[in-house]
């Protein structure tokens, strides 16, 4: 049978019930799991057999939804998480340790940032933040001896930029490391960030995979592309024995899911930042109408844009599938379906300008998710990134004007009636 489309495997992948079971995922809310013999638990402890014995290692639930994730994404294996952000700190941390080094765009998430500016720095990590718009000569003069990774997101949160995925995966392998792209605003359907050299992927699930701001959580996928072994000396946790578990090595014991093995093995063992099976039942709720609600995201989200683009009020826009976005040729590149439904804009006048602008809306709420069915509104230099200085903000590719507007699936006309209602207000 041929290969399913992204829109069979959103509704149908992961979950394929035999007879008597039930049609929709279940839910496994159980902490462990019976075996009829001491052999077969200690294989399982051994990783020398699959199976369930305890919930923070694996859950038939989460491993559903994961192996759904996974066929969106076209890798060898997914690892769920409880959030977003420790799927990116999983992701980094599994071939890094005291010591290392890698290399991240500046323009990311807030929060992601933080956790690598401040908090991995904590852990002996060292990271050097690197304006993804700079020539290859300037970014590769970032690269260490101790590099082990480069970081960067498909659509940079909250400032729309466009990650420029090919560039970047062959700047990394050229220095023998790979490529770790968040894809959480684009989602699989608009962009598959493997099929351009990307080695790892992430997502807060939290955001358009979700789509209903029900629960938290995050994915981490693994391409098998990066050959580890030809750089053994830059990721002995992957290439030398694991005392932890009698001596495995997982590049030889796992061959292409040695990375995605030791992530959960080591990491989830010893960290245990899981996801709740119910969570992931109801992310797989959000997945199932993914590739319908990211077509109604991109549809609005234009519209819109090209209204702010018009409106004598509205200073600046970025909204990379507009024609006059400096990265519209990178999205037709990448995202030549739609991108997403969040738009950066700034207003003509003052921040408290702004502010009164965002206490106006009616039904546009403002609120600190972003990515999900409703239209909501932030000012990222307020919020989500305030725990910045004026001069990280500027790094991150945050203007101190910056409304960020994630446009919902609700009826277009009414979004912007409501935007324009607002800034009559102003």
């Amino acid at each position: 049978m041929k290969k399913k489309n992204l829109d069979t495997l959103c509704v149908q992948g992961g979950w394929s019930p035999k007879n008597g079971e039930p049609r929709v995922l279940p839910i496994y809310q159980s902490t462990t799991f019976k075996y009829s013999s001491t052999e077969e638990m200690a294989d399982l402890f051994d990783l020398k057999a699959d199976g369930y014995f305890y919930t923070r290692l694996a859950n038939p639930t989460n491993d559903c939804v994961a192996a759904k994730i996974n066929a969106l994404e076209g890798g060898v294996g997914c690892v769920l998480t409880s959030s977003g952000q420790a799927a990116n700190f999983y992701a980094v941390f599994n071939i890094c340790e005291a010591g290392s080094h890698f290399i991240t765009s500046a323009n990311i998430y807030g929060g992601t940032f933080n956790l690598f500016g401040t908090t991995m720095k904590k852990l002996g990590i060292e990271a050097t933040f690197v304006d993804p718009d700079a020539s290859d000569e300037e970014i590769e003069a970032a690269f260490r001896p101790n590099t082990r990774c480069f970081f960067g997101e498909t659509i940079s949160n909250p400032g729309g930029n466009v990650f420029d995925i090919e560039r970047f995966a062959k700047i990394a392998h050229k220095h023998g490391v790979p490529l770790i792209v968040d894809n959480t605003f684009a989602t699989p359907i608009n962009c598959r960030p493997f099929e351009w050299g990307c080695d790892i992927v992430t997502h807060s699930t939290t955001k358009y995979m979700d789509g209903h701001a029900t629960q938290v959580g995050g994915a981490v996928v693994d391409s098998g592309n990066f050959d580890w072994e030809k750089y053994a000396d830059k990721f002995p946790g992957l290439c030398l024995p694991d005392e932890s578990y009698h001596g495995l090595t997982y590049t030889k014991a796992f061959g292409k899911k040695a990375y995605i093995t030791k992530l959960v093995s080591q990491l989830m063992r010893d960290l245990g930042s899981i996801p709740a099976p119910m969570n992931c039942f109801l992310l797989n709720l959000g997945l199932e109408t993914l590739h319908l609600r990211m077509a109604r995201h991109c549809e609005n989200a234009m519209k819109v844009a090209q209204w702010l683009e018009a409106n004598p009020k509205v200073a600046w826009v970025n909204y990379c599938s507009l024609p006059s976005s400096k990265y519209y040729t990178l999205a037709q590149k990448y995202l030549p379906n739609g991108s997403c439904g969040v738009i950066a804009f700034g207003l003509k006048g003052t921040r408290e300008d702004a502010v009164k602008f965002m206490d106006n809306l009616d039904f546009i709420a403002i609120v600190t998710h972003v990515a999900d069915a409703r239209t909501c509104v932030l000012h990222p230099a307020s919020h989500t990134h305030r725990q910045l200085s004026d001069e990280q903000l500027k790094e991150a590719g945050v203007a101190p004007d910056l409304i960020r507007l994630s446009v919902g699936i609700e009826n277009v006309e009414d979004i912007i009636a409501d935007l324009e209602q607002a800034m009559e207000k102003m």
